[in-house]
């Protein structure tokens, strides 16, 4: 097993996906890394065709669910029914048990839904009467919410956040990228014709290959030191945890082995620092109202932090 097929699984989803490599990679990083991604953007740019497109690169089952606010547990979990015949309750599956899952507008969704959604996603496996049910693997969510429409919402608390490996916007496309996805879908779609290049059991064998990739101990240290970094920053009021030191160091082995590497780079660690821990940071409520971003904040540490050199 090579790690060249994850190079075939992001040029088979740019055959439906105009452009937006970078968020392609990063999909496939979290689903390396067995984390889990959060896109936060405006309606309209792709996120359920990125999905599906993933889902059938990999061979995998996709589900999608519009979170509401009268969305209930059982409604992703799953629930047991009665069967008059033989006397027994049997479990009705709900959508958490597929490859892809879509969590659409999660943030319109009750608190106690987002949790049960979020202890899947954790604990790889669900709980219906007191029976634990294991969800397939690989399992990946990709959960969405609009930043724009506030109104109804229930924002994911930072513990809850912090449960995501990275968080991406797609952004609008470019002008040759939009006149392109007209031509594309001018007359047919895509999707449609798009064949798998993978199976899911392949996946589950790059998840593990991904962990044997080297890190070395000044890689170590970088990651470090720039988490620390935001714990003692004076304009945060909360700095990023363990687990994101954990999550720097898994996109970065997953970045490598996309690139076909045995060894993570600096640079592999410095392009996800973003993505990986912007959304674990509270600003500081007088930084915030002056417009300042956690981005912000993690590019001037970036800037701080003495990278690594090659020991030749």
């Amino acid at each position: 097993m090579t790690f060249s097929l994850c190079q075939k699984i992001v040029k088979n989803i740019s055959y439906v996906i105009v452009g937006k490599l970078q968020s392609i990679e990063l999909l496939l990083v979290a689903l390396l890394s067995d984390g889990h991604v959060l896109i936060e953007d405006i309606p309209g740019l792709g996120k359920t065709l990125l999905a599906k497109s993933l889902a059938k690169s990999i061979g995998g089952s996709f589900r999608r669910v519009q979170f509401t606010p009268d969305l209930l547990p059982a409604d992703i979990t799953g629930f047991n029914v009665y069967n008059q015949q033989t006397g027994q309750f049997t479990f009705q599956s709900g959508p958490v048990m597929a490859n892809i899952l879509l969590a659409d507008e999660i943030n319109r969704t009750i608190p106690r839904t987002q949790s049960s959604l979020l202890e899947s996603m954790e604990e790889r496996q669900v709980t219906v009467d007191g029976k634990t049910y294991p969800l397939p693997h690989p399992f990946f969510v990709m959960a969405t919410q609009n930043p724009i429409e506030l109104e109804g919402t229930f924002p994911l608390p930072e513990a809850q956040l912090d449960r995501f490996l990275l968080k991406v916007r797609l952004g609008y496309p470019e002008k040759d990228e939009e006149i392109a996805i007209l031509r594309r879908f001018q007359e047919k779609d895509p999707l449609i014709e798009l064949e798998a290049v993978a199976n899911p059991e392949e996946l589950v064998q790059l998840q593990h290959a991904r962990k044997r990739i080297h890190l070395s101990h000044p890689i170590e240290e970088y990651i470090t030191n720039i988490v620390r970094a935001t714990r003692s920053h004076p304009s945060l009021r909360l700095g990023a945890s363990p687990r994101g030191s954990l999550g720097l160091m898994r996109a970065g082995q997953a970045l490598a082995a996309l690139q076909e590497r045995e060894y993570v780079l600096p640079d592999d660690i410095k392009s996800l620092v973003l993505p990986v821990l912007a959304h674990r940071l509270i600003v500081k409520e007088e930084e915030r109202l002056r417009g300042e971003t956690a981005e912000h904040f993690l590019e001037e540490i970036i800037r701080q932090i003495p990278v690594p050199v090659p020991i030749e």
